[in-house]
């Protein structure tokens, strides 16, 4: 059987890492991927050191040139990629809407957005090589209107720009991606409210639960979803 070969950004902590633990312990060639070479190498290392086998490879989503490099290695290392999941993001200033500069929203849409696109075009040639190519994006409920809206969560989530919108922004660009590219599978997620850095460990699922979306929709199979956003039960909404 061929070895699926995958790709995580972001993958040097939290869902990231663990995305890379599961998805390499199903047997699969797994680029761990983070912009911080220490980190990022620090990460593979102490994997190794739990029988957990993963390749580091540097990669900075708001870089051209750190991205066509990652890519580059892949296709030299792996020849082709399999999965690639979109998981590198930032939360954002949480300044009220009518305090918050455009410039301040920079960095945001830069890492959360441009982001996807930028490592999602790179690697689009070796997905194609791929007789099952798939994409994750790593998206949230705050990015759901649908969701914010529901007068049940009124009130319990402070009024903000960046984080909101972005993810908002990169489920428009799952339902483009997957209306354009018909011969792979491209889906959203959303972890739920998880222990990681990005919320000071206040989430109440952990990591592992935090990522049973992602690999769900990592391995789903030639006749899986597209287009779709989906948390660890099911569909969520738009």
């Amino acid at each position: 059987m061929t070895q699926t070969i995958a790709l995580v950004t972001g993958a040097n902590k939290g869902l990231g890492r663990e995305t890379v633990r599961r998805l390499a312990g199903r047997g699969w060639q797994v680029f761990l991927a983070a912009r911080d070479t220490g980190h990022g190498t620090a990460a593979a290392a102490e994997l190794a050191a739990a029988g957990v086998e993963v390749r580091f490879v540097a990669l900075d989503v708001t870089s051209d040139d750190s991205v066509m490099a990652a890519a580059d290695t892949v296709k030299s290392e792996a020849g082709r990629l399999d999965v690639l999941i979109n998981n590198a993001g930032i939360g954002g200033p949480r300044t009220a809407p009518s305090e918050t500069r455009p410039d301040d929203l920079c960095e945001v849409f830069e890492t959360n957005v441009f982001g996807p696109i930028r490592v999602t075009n790179a690697f689009l040639p070796l997905l194609r090589l791929s007789g099952h190519p798939r994409i994750v994006m790593v998206s949230s409920g705050i990015g759901s209107i649908a969701t914010i809206t529901d007068p049940k969560w009124a009130g319990l989530l402070p009024p903000a720009l960046g984080y909101p919108s972005t993810k908002a922004a990169l489920n428009m660009l799952t339902v483009m991606y997957a209306s354009e590219l018909d011969t792979m599978k491209v889906n959203a997620v959303d972890p739920g409210y998880t222990a990681t850095d990005l919320n000071g460990h206040s989430g109440f699922q952990t990591v592992t639960e935090g990522t049973d979306a992602i690999v769900s929709m990592a391995t789903t199979g030639p006749d899986g979803p597209t287009g779709t956003f989906v948390d660890r039960t099911g569909t969520a909404p738009w």
